[in-house]
């Protein structure tokens, strides 16, 4: 599982790498104002209902039945299901698309208020809202694709195929250099690149699903085949909603900002994303699948020690990028972005952002695999009552906040949102004995404690010398300054963690549950 888990990473982390250099390149070219807002509202939409029915709720669902399917009623059987399974969902992302397409006017002035009287940024992020939202289709599918992979033990192929988003997004924005006349301005251009790379992505998964010989084509739906598995998504649907809700909250607040105060929100979102992405979502990949099978089989001993290795080592990768968002907020976002039409001025606000989210990073990484502990037993309400609790919290919060902190107010109150459903969740699944934490997971926490004091000294003072060093290299400044600050963290951190890991004696072998 350690190395599935890996494996997963190792492509998301690509797929996060080549989408900073998507978004550096749309920080240039776009900068932070009205175009880049209207395209991030724009991407809003489908984005987060593919997050609502696509990746979370659906695999929640999905993967336990097909899993199910596949083991007690074998191939042809589990090869129904999802053909009617995959026939419905076609079906209704048509309807939803079509409506969008008919209201997108609506949807916008409800997803983003303030622009209501910004009639041309208005018009914008209408326009380029019809453009993106059949990237909602297409990763509706796609998210049953990665399902059925995942579920036969293909991991890898899902995981690569985001690049494809990031590659194609810069093809896009690189023609308006070459070819300026080509698109009225580069958030058209970013807006098509982002639908065509959904049919690429989709594309990718259905060659590998046939490769394997399932998902060959669509069958009449019967509902006594499909009940357990909408029986089970309705409550994963609304758990999952619960955090977009959030999302949507901040969008509707941040209109109501100047120019520049979506994009603030948007790219720190994006940066802390980051570990997430390469970390949280890949162990929740990997762990939900792994746990059914075992709790499937009586094997609930190992079920809960694979959660606890899996959280461990997602706690030991996820702190260097907490100390990081913490500790240098405004340096990475200037390091990262700051070139072409985005400022100092822009860097500052994001940063700040940046660093109220990132106090929820470690909460963020961790909900996946917590919730397994419920879904991997065919629970998917517990973790919605949880979520829906936790939303109540995080809107009521970031009404609060709004007013006197702006877009970091809102930050804010997401982190707290997030800690109060990770707690939730932990506090239950331990009361329920649905998790238990072995003493591997107690080492491995405390060595990421001493190891992440060590990198908050380097971060701390080492900043000065950085700078020093950055500023032989006059545009480039902040980039080496981080750059050379964050090989110095990595190297620090690293070996304080394997050394006190040694020390108390962890090695691979018994992360990966081995005598």
């Amino acid at each position: 599982m350690i190395r599935s888990l890996l494996s997963v990473g190792g492509f998301t982390l690509l797929s996060r790498l080549t989408g900073f250099l998507s978004l550096a390149m749309q920080s240039a070219i776009m900068g932070a104002g009205a175009v880049s807002d209207a395209f991030f509202i724009a991407q809003r939409l489908p984005n987060s209902f593919r997050a609502i029915f696509g990746e979370g709720a659906f695999n929640a669902a999905y993967i336990p039945c097909y899993a199910t399917a596949l083991e007690k009623e074998g191939a042809e059987s589990a090869e129904e299901f999802a053909g009617q399974v995959y026939t419905l969902l076609l079906a209704s992302q048509i309807v939803i698309l079509l409506l969008v397409w008919l209201f997108s006017a609506q949807f916008v002035s409800l997803l983003a208020p303030g622009l209501d009287n910004r009639p041309e940024k208005f018009a914008l992020a209408v326009s380029l809202t019809r453009i993106t939202f059949p990237y909602l289709l297409f990763m509706t599918l796609f998210a049953q694709h990665m399902g059925t992979l995942n579920a036969h033990g293909r991991f890898a192929l899902p995981a690569f195929a985001p690049n494809l988003m990031n590659l194609t997004v810069m093809a896009a924005l690189a023609l308006t250099v070459v070819a300026p006349r080509l698109f009225p301005n580069p958030g058209y251009a970013a807006s098509w690149g982002v639908t065509i790379s959904g049919a690429l992505e989709l594309g990718l998964l259905m060659w590998g699903a046939r490769q394997i010989g399932v998902l060959r084509g669509l069958r009449r739906p019967h509902w006594a085949r499909v009940r357990d598995f909408f029986i089970k998504l309705g409550p994963a649907v609304i758990g999952s909603a619960s955090p977009q809700i959030a999302v949507f909250a901040d969008t509707i607040l941040s209109s109501m900002l100047a120019d520049g105060g979506v994009s603030a929100i948007s790219y720190a979102e994006r940066l802390y994303q980051l570990p997430v992405g390469v970390i949280g979502i890949a162990a929740g990949t990997v762990l939900l699948p792994e746990m059914s099978r075992r709790i499937a089989s009586g094997d609930v001993a190992g079920a809960h020690q694979a959660q606890s290795r899996t959280m461990a080592l997602t706690i030991a990768l996820a702190a260097p990028f907490f100390v990081a968002f913490d500790t240098l907020p405004e340096l990475i976002v200037a390091g990262l972005f700051m070139r072409g039409r985005f400022t100092p001025a822009d860097a500052i606000a994001a940063g700040d952002v940046l660093a109220a989210y990132g106090a929820g990073l470690m909460a963020l990484v961790l909900i996946a695999s917590a919730r397994a502990s419920f879904q991997s037993r065919g629970d998917t309400s517990t973790p919605m009552k949880i979520a829906l609790a936790a939303l109540a919290a995080n809107v009521a919060l970031k009404i609060v906040l709004f007013r006197s902190l702006g877009a970091v107010g809102l930050a804010t109150a997401t982190s707290v949102g997030l800690w109060i459903n990770l707690a939730a969740l932990v506090s239950l699944a331990l009361a329920c004995d649905f998790m238990a934490f072995d003493g591997v997971f107690a080492k491995v926490l405390g060595a990421t404690f001493i190891a992440s004091a060590f990198l908050t000294l380097v971060a701390m003072f080492g900043r000065a010398p950085a700078l020093a060093l950055g500023v032989h290299f006059g545009a480039q400044a902040n980039l080496v300054a981080l750059m050379a600050l964050g090989a110095a963290g990595a190297i620090v951190y690293g070996v304080v963690l394997a050394g006190v890991l040694y020390l108390a004696g962890i090695n691979i072998a018994k992360l990966r549950g081995r005598r």
